[in-house]
């Protein structure tokens, strides 16, 4: 393995970090490891095996992310869902209570009030800090948050919740994908594991499913031990890729930040524009947490036309963004959350939630921001 500093900033540990380095060709990359049978007894008195999480090209990976969100360890999964739904999964058991945030990405929702609930999980739902702390129990294990939140891109006091968790001894966790390490390292202000799903941020080129838990080495370990029985690993040809993607990641976020800004500023003055959402606009109700714990406002925003009618004619001029499922990738993708990512969801549940049938999201992506503002300027006008 390649040596690192501490002192390492986030743009070197990006492309230095984990990596496995092959001392016979002297090669900058890490090789792939396509074995699925590895020797025994070796050199480190373990079995190494694809699905016990432990095989090179996963923990080259892990180290990487480990190092960017400032955890000691990690693991990595074949989807964002495999590592959420291990990391709770490890840590509940039935008759257990967990606190979620309620602006939940639709996926984990299902989760959480499906099978944690089959499973004998009692669930509550909370929004602000002091819901968060009058909704703990007796038999609470779990606080769990998604900050900036999908699709309404609600930002929570994550040292609040951080604090809460250690007063009363429980696990504080985070969906930390629409931030990325880059503009955002939550065990830094106390919580004490994060998610991500890798498919979106940390792979950015919307060719890779994957998921990863960083957080000290006990909770890994405690999360690992349930993995190992539920199979979820990332296979070491898509490690490869979501390591080479993790290379330009700071590039990227810091992209991405800047034509979000600018896109959510040209929107919020448009007159067919009824409202914005994103954390970097003053209006956006939690601008003042979000600029506090973030070193960037994320590339993500949504909007409402004041005719919510017309969002279909506006996806089908789009030329530069294009409406597809997903976020995170160098390209600007637009979906409308009510059909996709909270479908699941009861039509009920979504206007609870505040996602109307007219909200659009947009992940903005690397393209020149003149011709994106142009681009959705004239889907919105004609």
């Amino acid at each position: 393995m390649k040596n690192q500093s501490a002192s390492w900033r986030p743009d070197t540990l990006c492309v230095h970090a984990g990596t496995h380095l092959d001392e016979r060709t002297g090669g900058v990359n890490s090789p792939i490891f396509t074995s699925t049978a590895y020797a025994y007894p070796n050199p480190s008195d373990e079995n190494v095996y694809p699905r016990y999480f432990n095989v090179p090209n996963q923990r080259v990976v892990a180290r990487k992310l480990a190092a960017l969100e400032k955890g000691e360890d990690g693991v990595i999964f074949g989807s964002g869902m495999a590592a959420i739904s291990t990391l709770l999964f490890a840590h509940l058991k039935p008759g257990d209570h967990a606190v979620f945030q309620a602006d939940l990405y639709g996926g984990t929702y299902h989760l959480v009030t499906t099978e944690l609930a089959r499973f004998g999980v009692e669930i509550t739902f909370a929004r602000t800090l002091a819901e968060f702390s009058a909704a703990v129990r007796p038999r609470t294990r779990v606080l769990y948050v998604e900050s900036p939140s999908n699709p309404l891109l609600r930002c929570v006091d994550l040292a609040a919740v951080a604090k809460l968790g250690r007063e009363r001894g429980l696990l504080s966790a985070i969906d930390n994908t629409f931030a990325s390490p880059i503009n955002q390292t939550p065990l830094e202000l106390g919580i004490d594991a994060v998610v991500h799903s890798g498919t979106k941020y940390l792979n950015g080129h919307s060719d890779v499913n994957a998921g990863v838990v960083v957080s000290s080495r006990e909770v890994v370990r405690k999360v690992t031990e349930c993995a190992l029985s539920f199979g979820g690993m990332l296979d070491a040809h898509a490690c490869y890729q979501l390591e080479r993607g993790l290379k330009t990641l700071a590039l990227r976020v810091r992209q991405q930040n800047e034509n979000a800004g600018r896109l959510a500023r040209f929107l919020e003055s448009h007159p067919a524009v009824a409202r914005v959402i994103y954390p970097g606009l003053p209006a956006h109700p939690d601008h003042a947490v979000a600029a506090r714990q973030m070193r960037g406002f994320g590339g993500m925003l949504s909007f409402e036309l004041r005719q919510p009618g017309q969002v279909d004619g506006m996806l089908e001029r789009l030329q530069v963004a294009t409406p597809a499922l997903s976020l995170g990738g160098v390209e600007t993708l637009v979906t409308v959350p009510s059909r996709t990512s909270h479908r699941t969801m009861s039509p009920e549940e979504r206007e609870r939630a505040g996602i109307g049938d007219g909200l659009v999201r947009v992940s903005v992506g690397i393209e020149d921001i003149v011709d994106l503002t142009h681009d959705f300027d004239q889907a919105i006008r004609a």
